[in-house]
């Protein structure tokens, strides 16, 4: 079991209820990591910019080398399909998946009419703003010609685990990564703002670094209510002089940081309105 306690996956033409097997011990992804997923939520009735993940499932198989076997409005119509299977008002996670099953003659490349293609829906409940602190990682992101950082591929998630984990075991709740030039990328699972002076800084996508649908919305629904929103290299001495810092992505959509290495936020009034506004922007497209 994955994530949640409630598990529904669609595979092979129909829903099967629980964790169903669908990747086969000598597919390509198996052994080879060619897979890629997406993370969408729904959540009091919604489900934000659903269109935009499935549109990016499609994505990611294609910078992957797949021939995708589906496309995206299939794939949100399956995921809306799903959704109805679950006890309306239920939280949830939902991960459409694809993988490659057929390596080509060299053994390592894959081939790309081999696409398998799954959907996970799980019950998750949606993450209350609290206590959320950060460290920094010693383990840096890599560099696009280092690793296929244009798509949301599984095999990027060991480095952000071990991220994670190192974090976890000093105390703290996640950790700022770097890039391999020293700047500011994200956490092992969210993007991350700063604010300072009443501006909210965000750092600059670069490709070393998933640029998160979320953070998209919440860049724009900030500058929408006039908050002032800097994309830009940032370093760890820029966070240091940090007055907030908060995250945001498909697990908890915005979360604030109540704790930075040594530094606690007392109050974090800029992320509280950044969470606000994509609540409402959210609840405003209530779904059936």
């Amino acid at each position: 079991m994955a994530v949640g306690k409630e598990i529904l996956t669609w595979y092979e033409g129909q829903w099967h209820r629980g964790n169903a097997p669908i990747i086969g011990a000598a597919d390509h992804a198996a052994w080879l990591g060619s897979q890629v997923f997406d993370g969408a939520r729904q959540f009091e009735g919604v489900r934000p910019d659903l269109d935009l993940h499935s549109a990016r499932i499609i994505h990611s198989a294609e910078a992957m080398g797949m021939l995708p076997p589906v496309d995206a409005d299939t794939v949100q119509g399956l995921l809306e399909e799903g959704c109805a299977k679950f006890p309306q008002g239920e939280a949830l996670y939902l991960r459409p998946m694809m993988w490659a099953r057929e390596s080509a003659p060299g053994i390592i490349d894959l081939v790309p009419e081999s696409t398998g293609f799954a959907i996970c829906i799980e019950s998750l409940p949606m993450p209350e703003p609290g206590y959320f602190s950060l460290t920094v990682s010693p383990y840096c992101r890599p560099r696009p010609d280092m690793a296929m950082t244009e798509a949301k591929a599984g095999s990027l998630y060991a480095n952000n685990a071990r991220i994670m984990a190192d974090a976890r075991r000093r105390g703290f709740s996640n950790a700022l990564s770097l890039d391999v030039n020293g700047h500011v990328a994200e956490t092992a699972s969210t993007n991350v703002f700063m604010v300072r002076d009443g501006v909210v800084f965000t750092p600059v996508p670069n490709g070393m670094f998933l640029a998160g649908l979320t953070r998209a919305r919440v860049i724009g629904l900030l500058r929408a209510d006039g908050v002032e929103v800097v994309e830009t290299s940032l370093t760890l001495a820029d966070f240091d002089e940090a007055e907030e810092i908060f995250v945001t992505g498909n697990i908890a959509k915005v979360m604030p940081v109540t704790r930075y290495d040594n530094r606690v936020f007392a109050a974090t009034p800029t992320a509280d309105r950044a969470r606000a506004l994509y609540w409402d922007f959210a609840l405003s497209r209530e779904v059936a």
